[in-house]
C-alpha cells in the first residue's frame, strides 16, 4: 500500500457534510489500541457518534481533538495537555477484530501524562482518509494506522485545514 496519498482533501478546507463535531466522557474500550497496536485510543460512548454515524461510512477519519479534564484533575496535566490537538480516528466495526458493534475510537496525536476516563471529549471530525479494511496480519494493520496518521498531519498541515 505504498501508492497511498500523503494528503487528503482539498486546500481549501473541508468539504461535503465536514465539520461534524461529536463529544463525550471517555470510556473504556477493548484495551488494544495501545497495548496491541501502540496506538493508545479513547473511545465515546454510543450516542456520542450518531452525528458522525448517520452521515459517514465506516472508515478512518481525521480532524482535531481536545480532552476537557475535570477541575479537580491531576496536577499532572500541563498547558499542551489542554489545547486542540490533531487527531486520526476509526469508526466501524474493525473487521480484523470482527467488532460486533460500531465504535469510534479517537488517537489524539500527543502524549498524555495520565489516562483520562471519564475527561469530557470533543472532537471536530474534518474529513476521510480511507475505508475501514480487514488485513491478514496485525503487522499490516499497524503499518496502516501509522500511515493514517502521517496522512493526518500532512492533511491538517495546511492553512484552510
Amino acid at each position: 500500500r505504498s501508492s497511498r496519498a500523503k494528503i487528503v482533501g482539498k486546500d481549501t478546507g473541508p468539504e461535503g457534510y465536514f465539520p461534524i463535531h461529536i463529544k463525550g466522557p471517555v470510556q473504556r474500550g477493548f484495551g488494544r489500541g495501545g497495548k496491541d497496536l501502540g496506538c493508545p485510543t479513547a473511545n465515546l460512548p454510543d450516542e456520542s457518534i450518531t452525528p458522525l454515524s448517520t452521515v459517514a461510512k465506516p472508515g478512518v477519519y481525521f480532524g482535531y481533538a481536545q480532552v476537557i479534564p475535570p477541575a479537580d484533575a491531576s496536577s499532572s496535566w500541563r498547558k499542551e495537555d489542554r489545547q486542540v490537538l490533531p487527531m486520526a480516528m476509526s469508526m466501524g466495526w474493525n473487521p480484523y477484530y470482527k467488532n460486533e458493534k460500531l465504535t469510534c475510537e479517537i488517537h489524539i496525536m500527543h502524549d498524555f501524562p495520565t489516562d483520562f476516563y471519564g475527561y469530557e471529549m470533543r472532537a471536530v471530525v474534518l474529513g476521510y482518509i480511507r475505508p475501514e479494511l480487514d488485513y491478514v496480519s496485525k503487522e499490516l494493520l499497524i503499518a496502516d494506522i501509522e500511515t493514517d496518521k502521517q496522512v493526518a498531519i500532512h492533511s491538517l498541515d495546511r492553512p484552510a485545514w
